[in-house]
Parts: C-alpha cells; sequence; structure tokens
C-alpha cells in the first residue's frame, strides 16, 4: 500500500522535525551545504564545528580519465 512506504519518512519527521525539514527543504532548493550563506549559518548553528565537504579519493594516479585502445 502508498501508506506502507510513507511510514519510515513520517517516522523520522516526528522524531527530528527540524533536522528533517532542514534537509528536505536543502533538497527541494538544490541548496549546497558547502556553500555560503547556507555554510557560515551552518557554522553558528552547531558552534563552529561546521560543515566539512568530502574530499575526493585518490586512487593513486591522480592524473583524472585516461584513454584507452581496444584492438
Amino acid at each position: 500500500m502508498f501508506l506502507d512506504e510513507l511510514t519510515p519518512m513520517v517516522r523520522e519527521l516526528t522524531a527530528h522535525p527540524v533536522a528533517f525539514l532542514g534537509g528536505f527543504f536543502s533538497g527541494l532548493f538544490r541548496l549546497d551545504l558547502a556553500d555560503d550563506p547556507v555554510k557560515s549559518w551552518l557554522d553558528q548553528q552547531s558552534g563552529g564545528s561546521g560543515y566539512v565537504s568530502p574530499q575526493p579519493s585518490s586512487n593513486g594516479n591522480g592524473s583524472g580519465p585516461q584513454s584507452i585502445s581496444i584492438d
């Protein structure tokens, strides 16, 4: 049923309403948490720990995309 699929979302909404709605609206408006003014606002709200953007993983070559030829 359709209500069974919405149950986890409603459960999260009732458990943590501010965090849920903040994440919902940031996704709705496509806000990037690493950009100002969102980043500075998050720093103020969390006491300065802030959002740390994930660093791209390095697989050893560091040269980006490579071309290959297949015979």
